[in-house]
């Protein structure tokens, strides 16, 4: 990867790992009974991935 590589290329590239990562998170919140917090975890990962997948239709990745 290019060390001049932006936020948006980085992401993109990796973002199986985030999209895992968050809902790790969310489920580690759900165990502690903090359902609240995991949802607002859980709309970004569903963010990351409708963007995503609307990027992708318009043929821009």
């Amino acid at each position: 990867m290019a060390d001049d590589a932006g936020v948006a290329s980085v992401a993109t590239l990796f973002l199986g790992n985030i999209l895992y990562a968050l809902e790790r998170c969310a489920m580690s919140l759900d165990d502690e009974g903090r359902g609240e917090d995991a949802s607002f975890y859980r709309g970004i990962a569903r963010m990351l991935a409708e963007a995503h997948g609307r990027e992708k239709s318009q043929g821009k990745s």
